[in-house]
């Protein structure tokens, strides 16, 4: 999403509460307090519509632009990540709320409770490094980020500090 130049706002964004889509089947939705919870099962739709959301929701919450669009780049990441390490339709857990004055939270739960992220010998500029620079990414956008067991099995939590 990129933002209307000089004004800080993105077109189609609003700080009104969103109206969430319906239920079916592999995606549920259910607001949280400054956000939303969903229960889906990880394809492309609602991966897409997830992420989509999370930014909606979290202006919608008073989170500013710059906020909200790191909060769905960390978002991204953590998708990608547990869809690669669980394979495709795997069910996931997503809350993405506001926090803290205007700061964003998101938490990922994955059912592989034994296996956290790992990060790669290669410098993350390396020419053969193929994956890896995930972990920096939560570093810079999330510093402080845990993984912590879940009902699930494991909940990656980012906290993205508001700018400014």
């Amino acid at each position: 999403m990129t933002t209307t130049f000089g004004t800080g706002t993105a077109p189609g964004l609003t700080t009104q509460e969103p109206i969430l889509p319906a239920p079916r089947p592999g995606f549920y939705l259910a607001p949280r307090l400054g956000g939303i919870t969903a229960h889906l099962t990880a394809d492309q739709d609602t991966v897409q519509t997830v992420r989509a959301l999370a930014l909606t929701v979290l202006v919608a919450h008073g989170v500013d632009l710059e906020t909200a669009e790191a909060a769905q780049l960390v978002l991204s990441e953590l998708l990608g990540n547990a869809i690669r390490a669980c394979g495709p339709h795997v069910p996931l857990v997503v809350e993405v709320h506001r926090s803290r004055g205007t700061d964003a939270v998101v938490t990922v739960h994955d059912p592989l409770a034994d296996i956290a992220p790992r990060r790669t010998n290669l410098a993350p500029d390396d020419d053969e490094a193929e994956s890896g620079r995930g972990l920096l990414l939560l570093d810079i956008l999330a510093p402080g980020w845990t993984v912590k067991p879940s009902p699930i099995g494991k909940a990656i939590r980012c906290r993205i500090l508001a700018v400014g």
